[in-house]
């Protein structure tokens, strides 16, 4: 459902201080959930059935011809004529497209459009398009009572708010799709219409539809702006409907909890927290509590409290044992790398972040020894956790699996931050309640910290000791299926132990130790197509198991949203 490719000799490229790009860039939360839905999975893996592609483009047909009533609606509304030329041009698009569709229908020797009626989805889209181009707005003024021309080009500029993302969405998809098409792949069902949405003509004609968007809306308010806003996210949840109500009749792999079974399967979500589920490192959120609210080197401590180090000397010692960590680190990770690469050994890794893990308590002991963590107020810890910035989509995902009362889930975050009460007030302070978590604690004497912590998870063994106990604890009266997301070597062993391993961020540490034992990095849409066109030709019997030697990288947790729940 989107507007052909309009001739253009130059690309406009988009600026994150347009309106259309800041939008798109705003709910890409809806393009990942268009991208990751059961039907883009199967078309780009080529595996879609026919039938089902067919009821596709007939809904296709109903979009397009109401693309071309709309944008004859608007070009009656717009008062610049450069503005009316450019919609007019793209309204002749809309009707080459529906020609193209014909060429469609008798390919196949029978007229899909009429043998399938509109869905309600479609019929959803098509008519929120059409009011809103008849002017049918909240905010606006009824389109009769309209007095000047710049009232009327208003309807223009909110027209094509509910369009561009359209245009924008098939531009993207196009561009993703095409990146997939291995050169020699010639028999792909769907190259033709790949190549048309991946086209440069295409992504001109995606970019020439965010100028007009843009130009129309310089001279708005404010308001007027919010009503744009609210008019592009509507036209994203309906396209994401739009693809999700195509009747497919074939299995697919996302999202993964489609064919999930209370009653038979248990999913089982493990999550590291410093970084993969916050912006900062929670070791800098403590070093900042305790330099804060350290007394300064001339102030007299009172007597009977806990004696702590001047700011001044805190700052000094932090910065010496993170610059000591940093660097011991690099030196610790060059040592465990092998010479060349070898190929993925379970056993092989598991041995070599046992060094890895020594490090790591000699590190913890210094911290201790040094006595920076003395002192701390367990209130000044929680206010610091409701402030602690967590990443975009983080929250909503896991609110999503803990309160679905029709999927049997367990969430547990493994953690290496060493004072879980910052863990549980951040999460608690978003509205969730994650009871598993697992990390260290803090030693309090009348809610102000000793100095001295609790040790439970310091290190990659630690983590996968406390992984393995939590799948061992579980009954045996279901199917476990596990997924573990995280972010650095620390969290490798059980990424690569778990039946799905998601990795997030950029960890360069991460990716050197990997790469050099073995371990495989796939971008997680293409990887999951691979695996949906593996499973379609009967190639994959058993879909998802650990300790493969694959990871698979999410840049976002809305991505991890997509794959797993869908809509």
């Amino acid at each position: 459902m989107a507007i052909p490719p309009k001739s253009s000799s130059a690309a406009v490229i988009p600026t994150e201080d347009r309106l259309a790009t800041r939008l798109w860039f705003k709910f890409r939360k809806e393009s990942m959930l268009s991208l990751y839905s059961p039907f883009s999975l199967c078309l780009a893996s080529g595996s879609l059935k026919i039938d089902t592609f067919r009821h596709y483009i007939a809904q296709d047909v109903h979009f397009l011809k109401a693309f071309a009533r709309a944008y004859e609606l608007s070009a009656d509304c717009a008062d610049d004529d450069d503005a009316k030329l450019a919609i007019s041009e793209l309204r002749k698009g809309a009707l080459e497209e529906l020609k193209m569709h014909n060429s469609f229908v008798q390919e196949w020797g029978s007229d899909c459009v009429k043998e399938c009626p509109v869905n309600s989805a479609t019929l959803k889209y098509t008519e929120f398009l059409l009011a809103t181009a008849s002017g049918k707005v909240e905010g606006l003024k009824a389109p009769g009572t309209l007095a000047t021309p710049f009232e009327k080009t208003k309807i223009a500029a909110y027209t094509l708010g509910a369009m561009t993302p359209c245009m924008r969405l098939y531009a993207f998809l196009g561009k993703e799709f095409q990146a997939l098409l291995e050169s020699n792949e010639h028999d792909h069902p769907y190259k033709k219409w790949i190549e048309n949405y991946s086209s440069e003509n295409f992504q001109a004609s995606a970019l020439q539809t965010e100028d007009l968007l843009d130009k129309l809306s310089v001279p708005l308010t404010g308001e007027e702006l919010n009503i744009i806003e609210k008019l592009y996210h509507q036209a994203m949840k309906l396209e994401i409907e739009f693809f999700y109500s195509q009747p497919l009749t074939q299995p697919t792999i996302a999202p993964l909890t489609k064919e999930h079974a209370p009653e038979l399967d248990r999913l089982m979500i493990f999550s590291d927290f410093d970084l993969t589920c916050t912006v900062v490192d929670s070791s800098a959120i403590l070093a900042e509590i305790a330099i804060v609210t350290a007394p300064k080197s001339d102030q007299n401590q009172p007597a009977g409290q806990i004696t702590r180090m001047s700011s001044a000397e805190l700052r000094n010692t932090w910065g010496q044992l993170s610059t000591q960590y940093t660097e011991e680190y690099e030196q610790c990770i060059e040592s465990i790398l092998p010479s060349e690469k070898v190929e993925f050994n379970y056993e092989t890794l598991h041995k070599a972040l046992e060094q890895l893990s020594d490090f790591e308590k000699r590190a913890n002991s210094r911290v201790v020894e040094s006595g920076v963590l003395k002192g701390l107020n367990l209130e000044d810890i929680k206010r610091a956790g409701e402030r602690l910035i967590l990443q975009d989509g983080c929250v909503n995902f896991f609110q999503k699996i803990t309160q679905n009362k029709n999927l049997n889930a367990n969430v547990h975050v493994l953690s290496y931050c060493w004072c879980g009460d910052l863990i549980r007030t951040a999460f608690s302070s978003g509205g969730l309640d994650v009871p598993n978590i697992h990390a260290n604690e803090f030693s309090f004497a009348e809610s102000v910290s000793t100095g001295e912590i609790v040790w439970k998870v310091q290190s990659p063994i630690d983590k996968i000791q406390a992984f393995d106990d939590i799948l061992q604890d579980c009954s045996n009266d279901r199917k476990d299926l596990s997924v573990y997301v995280g972010d650095s070597v620390g969290d490798l062993l059980c990424l690569v132990k778990a039946d799905i391993g998601i990795v997030v961020g950029s960890s360069s540490s991460l990716r050197r130790v990997g790469s050099q034992y073995g371990v495989s990095f796939v971008p997680l849409f293409p990887g999951l197509v691979k695996k949906q066109k593996e499973f379609a030709q009967g190639r994959s019997p058993r879909i998802w198991k650990g300790q493969s030697g694959i990871l698979y990288t999410a840049s976002s947790w809305e991505d991890i949203h997509a794959f797993i729940l869908g809509l």
